[in-house]
């Protein structure tokens, strides 16, 4: 369920988000997530600044809200679709299909004919497989081809699944010219949550090197589509978008030199920090009367929207009513009868000692990744309501 509220009286203390202080003002029947777009717009305006000539294609997986896609559309962003129904609601919000990339690099042959049939005209592929695909489907769309990239130091690096060796890539380039495609250039991603643009260096150093050998083999690319990995704030200290984007940008022009055409594919740092969860407390326990941690059990959990803290790697920050109060550490975890459906054991969370059933607590920054990981119920529990500002 959506609901849409046009704004909020103004008493909320500076140092609050709109959407905390709508969410601290509200009761929820069941987890929420409220989403102020606003900070949408103001997120991709900061990047926009220090991006200057690259163009951002929002990755639609990070929050495919149609809110968010029409206030993108206005202010004249690109989209990176990754299947059919993506590429679909980013018409529906009124994007043009020359503003919309088809990059998953796993795609079936029927959604490359639906991209095809509605004028998008730019597939990412990383095997032959998948330019024979996009031929028979899409003939004569410009192709650009992934790379694998070496672990960057993101939190959530993104290697292995997606991307081709640097040295199979030119032959890619040669299969897709032969197949009547035109390969336009290379895509890769730094890793999600990449907190330093320093780290980028050694990545683009790597793709640089394929990009300059490409050219010396004959081939005219044009297109350097730099993914995303721009990052968002989890507690841990990060710079504002706009000098990150522009020290990005000049470790891209001192490799790459000028480029004609740059994409950035930023979803997490666009749209994380517009969101806020507003969730209840069902249980804090002890396992035993010596166990050193309580367990606090949310009516939220990994199915339910919080798919992230798989592993620990993005972790959340947590606020309550009990803030004021002593604090110590906790295992967290969700509602479900699921034994992995805990959100954090390694590295316990400290929250309020006097933490009991039914108090509220909020959770900051979740405006990526989490309505669209919700289950549409495992074990009768809801997907995430969501409010928009």
């Amino acid at each position: 369920m959506t609901a849409t509220f046009p704004g909020l009286s103004a008493a909320a203390p500076v140092s609050v988000s709109r959407a905390e202080a709508y969410a601290r003002a509200h009761s929820f029947e069941r987890p929420t997530l409220v989403l102020d777009v606003d900070r949408v717009a103001q997120q991709y305006t900061a990047l926009s600044n220090g991006l200057g000539r690259a163009h951002i294609h929002y990755a639609v997986k990070a929050n495919p809200e149609p809110a968010i896609l029409e206030r993108l559309v206005a202010l004249g962003s690109g989209f990176d679709a990754a299947s059919r129904h993506e590429i679909q609601i980013c018409l529906d919000a009124g994007a043009a299909p020359a503003h919309i990339s088809f990059g998953n690099t796993v795609k079936k042959p029927a959604d490359i004919a639906f991209a095809h049939s509605v004028g998008v005209d730019v597939f990412a592929a990383d095997a032959s497989e998948e330019l024979e695909k996009i031929a028979e489907h899409a003939p004569g769309a410009q192709v650009y081809i992934r790379l694998l990239v070496d672990a960057s130091g993101a939190d959530w690096p993104l290697t292995r699944k997606f991307g081709t060796t640097r040295d199979n890539a030119i032959a890619l380039m040669g299969e897709a010219r032969t197949l009547g495609l035109r390969p336009v250039g290379l895509s890769f991603h730094v890793g999600s949550q990449t907190r330093d643009p320093a780290m980028w260096a050694p990545v683009l150093d790597g793709i640089a090197a394929v990009w300059h050998a490409a050219h010396a083999q004959g081939f005219a690319l044009d297109l350097l589509n730099i993914g995303g990995g721009f990052p968002a704030f989890y507690g841990d200290d990060i710079p504002h978008p706009t000098p990150y984007a522009a020290r990005v940008m000049e470790l891209v022009h001192a490799r790459f030199g000028n480029v004609p055409r740059i994409m950035a594919e930023p979803g997490r740092g666009l749209v994380a920090e517009a969101g806020m969860i507003a969730a209840e407390v069902l249980l804090v326990s002890r396992k035993s009367p010596d166990d050193l941690h309580r367990w606090v059990y949310l009516d939220i959990g990994k199915f339910s929207g919080l798919a992230e803290t798989m592993d620990e790697a993005i972790r959340y920050q947590f606020a309550t009513d009990r803030d004021h109060e002593g604090h110590g550490p906790c295992i967290l975890a969700g509602p479900s009868c699921d034994s992995a459906d805990v959100l954090y054991e390694k590295r316990p969370v400290a929250l309020p000692l006097g933490l009991k059933a039914g108090d509220r607590i909020w959770i900051r920054n979740c405006g990526a990744y989490t309505t669209t990981y919700a289950s549409i119920g495992f074990n009768g529990f809801p997907p995430l309501d969501v409010v928009i500002l």
